[in-house]
């Protein structure tokens, strides 16, 4: 078994799900006793959610960056990101953290791929959806999909969702009746599935209220992780 850091924290919530996931995954697959060879860092999300809102990406790198050298020295041989928003940043954790880093955008992508979906809808974090380098733009040039985002009033409500409840533990069902409400919308603009593309969204969204098929980023990006662990003929893919 391959040894995976796990850069976490953003929020500890999905991290707590990541965690869950791949030693589930791996148990699964080895049976017995077995869990998954993991280091994990887990950062203080305030002061990195602060620098985000500020627009200070440099310097929420360097954190990143440093927490993933730690791994490296700890034993990791490559690098999972429990955040979608953050692999804003991959390359620059990737290069300066010397760790290769598995994609959340490849596991969703090969995932979309493999159901025929050509068409699907991005939730997820105000930074996410506006700004296509961090998962958009390599699921349109790697793999071929349309990706639609919801119109700005929506945007904006997706991002409070996740920041004021999600992130916290919070599960409010007018917030998962709004976003049902919106995953139509994008259903009825075209879309013929919708990215979880925010690692808490699975919290309050999944298959059996969504009026789309869902994607779910942190599964899939668990379930790739475990692949990688696992299977040490594969190679060992990076952020670039």
């Amino acid at each position: 078994m391959r040894t995976l850091g796990l850069l976490g924290g953003m929020s500890w919530e999905s991290t707590a799900l990541y965690y869950r996931l791949i030693n589930q995954g791996v148990a699964q697959r080895l049976g017995g006793l077995h869990s998954a060879a993991l280091r994990l860092h887990s950062l203080d999300f305030a002061p990195l959610a602060a620098l985000q809102a500020a627009g200070d990406w440099d310097a929420c790198a360097a954190e990143l960056a440093a927490a993933a050298s730690g791994l490296r020295r700890a034993g990791a041989q490559a690098l999972v990101l429990a955040t979608n928003t953050m692999h804003k940043l991959a390359a620059q954790i990737e290069a300066e953290g010397g760790l290769p880093l598995l994609h959340i955008a490849d596991a969703c992508g090969r995932a979309l791929q493999v159901a025929g979906v050509t068409h699907a809808s991005l939730l997820g974090t105000r930074f996410t959806m506006e700004d296509d380098s961090i998962v958009r733009e390599r699921l349109v040039q790697r793999y071929g999909l349309q990706v639609s985002v919801p119109p700005a009033a929506e945007r904006a409500l997706l991002h409070r969702v996740i920041y004021e409840e999600l992130c916290r533990g919070i599960i409010n069902p007018a917030s998962r009746t709004a976003l049902v409400a919106l995953i139509d919308r994008q259903r009825q603009a075209g879309a013929q599935a919708v990215i979880l593309g925010c690692t808490e969204i699975s919290l309050l969204i999944d298959a059996g209220c969504s009026p789309l098929p869902v994607f779910d980023t942190a599964a899939l990006h668990a379930a790739a992780a475990v692949d990688w662990m696992l299977d040490t003929g594969v190679e060992t893919p990076g952020a670039l």
